[in-house]
C-alpha cells in the first residue's frame, strides 16, 4: 500500500514543481512517476530507509520530468463558459444563480448546455457531482443489459476515480469504473461495461473472453482506439488523480 511521506518543491523547466515521495515495499527500486494526464509528480520508494535520496534522485531525472510534463494537456476547468464533454458532446457551462434545481441539461439551447444553480464558486463540484450521478445511472443500467445477455450478476457496481484503469472485474465478481467514462462517447462506455460484465464469465483476455465481448458490443477496436488516442484528455477534467509514467532508479524507462 503506498503511503505520501514527504513532499518538496524542486525548480524544473524553470517552474516550481510539487514532488511527492511515497512508500510502496512492492517497489524494487526508487521509481519517478509523471501523471499523463494531471501532471503530478512523485517518486516511489520500497522502503522508507531510502526516503532521503528520493527527492536527489527526482532532481537528477530533471530533464526526463520536464519532458513529461511538457506533454501533460491543459487543465479543463469545470468553469461557466468552459466546456464539459457529457456521452462525447461538449456541452457549454451556464451559470444561473436563481433558477431552481441544480444541474441540468438545457435542451432548449442553441448549443448543448449544462445549466448550474447556486454561488459560483460551487460549479465546479457541482458539475462534478452532476457527472459523477449520471455516470454511475448509465454504467449500472449498461451493466445490467450486459449481464442478463450473459446469465451472469455482478456483486456489486461501483463507480470511481481511478488513473490505472477504465474499468476492473475483481475475483469476487466487485466491478468497478472511471466516472470519467460518462464523458466519452456512448460506445465506449458500452465497450468498458462489456468488457467488465465478461469477466464474470472468463477472468482471462484469452479468445473465449473476447468472443464474449464481440458478442455484446460486436467490434471493440473502435472503442481501444478511441481510448488510447482521448482517454488521457478526460482525465484533465474535475479532481486530479494519481501517475502512471515512470522511470526507475537504474536509469531505465518502465
Amino acid at each position: 500500500m503506498k503511503r505520501v511521506t514527504h513532499q518538496e518543491l524542486l525548480r524544473i523547466g524553470g517552474e516550481p514543481v510539487r514532488i511527492k515521495v511515497r512508500v510502496n515495499p512492492r517497489a524494487r527500486r526508487l521509481i519517478v512517476k509523471v501523471h499523463p494526464s494531471t501532471g503530478e509528480v512523485a517518486v516511489v520508494a520500497p522502503s522508507s530507509r531510502v526516503v532521503p535520496r528520493a527527492i536527489d534522485f527526482a532532481r537528477s531525472e530533471r530533464d526526463w520530468i520536464a519532458e513529461r510534463l511538457s506533454r501533460v494537456p491543459p487543465l479543463m476547468p469545470l468553469e461557466p463558459g468552459h466546456f464539459v464533454p457529457f456521452r462525447g458532446r461538449d456541452h457549454v457551462i451556464r451559470h444561473v444563480p436563481q433558477a431552481r434545481g441544480v444541474v441540468w441539461l438545457d435542451a432548449e439551447a442553441a448549443r448543448p448546455t449544462l445549466r448550474v444553480t447556486g454561488q459560483v464558486e460551487h460549479v465546479p463540484r457541482r458539475i462534478e457531482d452532476w457527472l459523477k450521478k449520471e455516470a454511475r445511472k448509465e454504467l449500472v443500467r449498461r451493466v445490467e443489459v450486459f449481464a442478463t445477455a450473459l446469465g451472469v450478476k455482478p456483486k456489486r457496481v461501483n463507480v470511481r476515480d481511478s488513473s490505472s484503469r477504465w474499468g476492473s472485474c475483481s475475483t469476487t465478481g466487485t466491478l468497478s469504473f472511471s466516472w470519467r467514462l460518462i464523458l466519452a462517447p456512448p460506445f465506449v462506455l458500452d465497450y468498458v461495461a462489456a468488457h467488465e460484465v465478461a469477466h464474470l464469465k472468463e477472468m482471462n483476455h484469452g479468445p473465449r473472453f473476447w468472443r464474449l465481448v464481440e458478442h455484446l458490443v460486436g467490434d471493440s477496436a473502435r472503442s481501444q482506439d478511441w481510448l488510447r488516442e482521448h482517454g488521457s484528455v478526460l482525465h484533465r477534467y474535475g479532481s486530479a488523480v494519481d501517475g502512471r509514467a515512470t522511470r526507475n532508479g537504474m536509469g531505465g524507462e518502465i
